[in-house]
């Protein structure tokens, strides 16, 4: 072999290399790449919009966008090809195989209570946002009056509680609390982003309830929040809240007694978070300091669940009002004793 020919190979195989390499190159599309267009309603349509904000929070963004597209290519859309649509139970088939023995199943397919564009773990979003999925097919003052049939209190419920903590086998139900906003008529609803940063002057959300911003929230940081005079149309509101969701979507006997939410005992009750909107429309929580929902008065004022919390002030009040009730008893039998002799006296007399 001389050396005018081994230069030759060389450049021959790189050749090859190129152009084995340049097909694989057209097909690794990036989220990217997709973004670019689907991004803007004017361009796609508002069907087909998809906000990369919130997308790049979603599990889905770490897969991929060809991943459930597989037939897209770097010529989409000028091919004129329509793109494929991957099969949810392709990467979800223990889900899927849970949801087929639901009532569900049959009445609504995944795409009907998910947008995979926006999809966000159970931990990721509000209770309200959970509830928003059920409220697409069953209305709300339906199920208030239906509840209502044997619920004590059936709208406070509703309004309190993910459906889901009680219409399916949900596992680790703990106390998730969100910061809402009270408006000049009443009205009370979760505080967004935009409010809560104009609150923060200029600081992070976080450090209107995390001062240190630790990442871990004191039974002293929730009462300097709700005393803050700062805060006056900011307040905690307490959810029971899943950490994770089946689809079985069957009520379990123990979520008709009362006792499974109000009760003192389970751990679940002792655990809590705080669980803060952030601009992409995500919920960041924070771990809170055991025994926040405990004290109704300062740590959740408006959690205050029969059986499992406890408010320092009314333990007070009643207090005042048992002592209060014993000193008439006590007092009276204490003024006969020491004026025994006298009334004996008189009955001599």
């Amino acid at each position: 072999m001389t050396m005018r020919t081994q230069p030759k190979r060389t450049i021959w195989l790189a050749c090859l290399i190129l152009t084995l390499a340049l097909p694989l190159a057209a097909l690794a599309v990036e989220n990217s790449d997709c973004l670019g267009c689907h991004a803007d309603a004017d361009t796609v349509g508002k069907t087909f919009r998809i906000d990369p904000v919130t997308f790049d929070t979603t599990a889905h963004a770490e897969v991929g966008c060809q991943e459930c597209h597989a037939s897209v290519t770097d010529k989409h859309p000028d091919d004129g090809a329509t793109p494929s649509k991957a099969n949810c139970q392709d990467c979800h088939d223990a889900i899927g195989a849970e949801y087929a023995g639901s009532n569900h199943h049959g009445n609504a397919t995944c795409n009907d209570c998910h947008n995979p564009h926006v999809a966000r773990g159970a931990t990721a979003v509000s209770g309200v946002d959970m509830n928003r999925q059920c409220e697409g097919c069953h209305g709300n003052l339906d199920m208030v009056l239906k509840h209502a049939e044997w619920l004590p209190q059936a709208d406070l419920h509703i309004a309190m509680l993910p459906c889901v903590s009680c219409h399916t086998a949900s596992q680790d139900n703990v106390i998730t609390m969100y910061i809402i906003k009270r408006s000049l008529t009443g009205d009370r609803k979760l505080a967004t982003f935009a409010e809560l940063k104009e609150q923060a002057g200029g600081k992070s959300i976080q450090s209107l309830i995390d001062r240190n911003e630790d990442n871990y929230i004191s039974l002293a940081e929730l009462r300097m929040f709700n005393l803050d005079s700062e805060n006056h149309t900011l307040r905690l509101q307490g959810m029971i809240t899943p950490e994770k969701v089946t689809h079985d979507f069957r009520t379990l006997d123990n979520r008709w007694d009362c006792s499974f939410c109000h009760a003192s005992g389970p751990a679940a009750r002792q655990t809590s978070f705080v669980s803060l909107i952030q601009e992409d429309g995500s919920y960041l929580r924070i771990a809170a300091e055991k025994g926040a929902v405990m004290d109704a008065l300062y740590g959740t004022p408006d959690f205050y669940m029969v059986g499992a919390t406890r408010s320092k002030m009314l333990d007070y009040i009643g207090m005042v009002i048992i002592a209060g009730g014993m000193v008439m008893p006590i007092g009276h039998g204490t003024l006969r004793f020491l004026t025994r002799k006298n009334r004996q006296h008189k009955e001599e007399e």
